[in-house]
């Protein structure tokens, strides 16, 4: 799905944004995404991987924070 490169790009400040690869870069861009994202991204993040993908990530991911974690357990299980 589109989305504004300037959307996404503000949270990806560390990395060559343009090198980003949705496939090879996956847990990294599901990571940033459900720590800092705003709605626009969040949306573009869920129809861009499976929700299982997310659940993996979210499972996984030592950078998100304990109340994003138990935030976005809720919100992706409804």
């Amino acid at each position: 799905m589109p989305i504004s490169e300037e959307r996404l790009k503000r949270y990806f400040w560390d990395t060559d944004f343009s090198a980003l690869d949705t496939e090879k870069d996956k847990r990294f861009i599901i990571e940033r995404i459900l720590e800092l994202g705003d709605e626009t991204a969040v949306e573009w993040m869920k129809k861009e991987f499976k929700k299982q993908e997310l659940f993996e990530v979210l499972r996984r991911a030592r950078s998100i924070s304990k109340k994003s974690r138990r935030f976005w357990d809720l919100v992706l299980k409804s």
